[in-house]
């Protein structure tokens, strides 16, 4: 796996966890969280798509 692809997997991982610990608190602040989430989502999906297309 890249190093950029699991930086980037590590960083939605704790996206969601933050965004999961935010809405039980009660806090909207979790809205930010989910869009982190899903930016670093796509990142992973791109430096591993791009690595199949390179080998």
């Amino acid at each position: 796996m890249p190093r950029l692809a699991l930086y980037s997997l590590a960083v939605c991982v704790l996206a969601v966890v933050a965004a999961v610990l935010s809405f039980v608190q009660g806090s909207w602040l979790g809205i930010l969280w989910v869009l982190m989430a899903g930016l670093s989502s796509n990142m992973c999906w791109y430096y591993l798509k791009r690595r199949r297309v390179t080998r």
